[in-house]
């Protein structure tokens, strides 16, 4: 008997504002590399609507068997298996034109977001794109009550948790070699980040 696919129902809400941004920012990509890939359902949407691109999802162990499962029932051609990858540990071999990463700096520890930025040059092709999505702060103020709700509830369940200032994200962009060209609003009080290497 097939287990249910895991199911993020935040995906349908913000996979086509995000494919805007990729389609502007990833035309001439080739190869993106998907750090906290989840389910895998952002993977399949944004691989089916770029064909030129191959789509490498990557996550913790525990969930690859999930994204797998969701691969396996698109069945595009551009996206091969999922990696392990922890970013506080080794990563993958190989450069990608761009990497992508969907509400995960928000769950990561602060110690496991400079580690995340520490390895970008290291995956990342010159020219290359870094693109995350997800809520932060501006000038240590919330952007809404219901960000506000949301970092309260993050904490709750895990006191590592919670919504990152932009301006110290934007520190570690700039200690990678990363120029940011453009912090997008986004509907529901998040924000596309883009750097390019």
């Amino acid at each position: 008997m097939n287990l249910p696919l895991p199911d993020s129902p935040s995906v349908a809400r913000n996979r086509d504002v995000i494919l805007d941004v990729l389609r502007e920012h990833l035309a001439a990509a080739r190869s993106v590399l998907e750090i906290g890939s989840g389910t895998g359902q952002h993977a399949i949407h944004f691989a089916a609507a770029m064909p030129h691109l191959r789509w490498q999802c990557s996550d913790r162990a525990e969930a690859l068997a999930g994204i797998a499962g969701w691969l396996a029932q698109a069945g595009l051609p551009n996206t091969p298996a999922p990696l392990e990858l922890d970013v506080s540990g080794p990563w993958p071999e190989g450069c990608h034109d761009a990497v992508f990463s969907a509400n995960t700096l928000h769950i990561m520890a602060w110690a496991q977001v400079e580690a995340f930025f520490r390895q970008i040059p290291a995956v990342l092709n010159p020219d290359g794109r870094l693109v995350i999505y997800g809520p932060f702060n501006y000038q240590g103020r919330y952007t809404s009550s219901s960000n506000a709700e949301f970092d309260g509830w993050l904490k709750a369940r895990a006191t590592h948790q919670g919504i990152r200032d932009f301006e110290a994200v934007q520190q570690l962009g700039q200690q990678a070699g990363l120029t940011l060209v453009e912090d997008r609003a986004m509907p529901a009080n998040n924000r596309c980040l883009v750097w390019v290497r």
